[in-house]
């Protein structure tokens, strides 16, 4: 007998798998992540070029 399996949405295994990828693809670029993430919190916080844009 056929089973008919439903193939609508995602599964556990390919979250699973989509998670580990972005994962790992966090810690190799990490520390460029890191620098971005520096450069524009320096930005964003920098008391200077929020007065100077007004």
């Amino acid at each position: 007998m056929n089973k008919v399996r439903s193939k609508k949405g995602m599964g556990t295994v390919e979250i699973v798998i989509i998670i580990a990828v972005l994962v790992t693809l966090a810690l190799v670029f990490r520390s460029s992540l890191m620098s971005y993430g520096q450069k524009v919190m320096d930005f964003c916080f920098d008391d200077n070029k929020v007065i100077g844009s007004l």
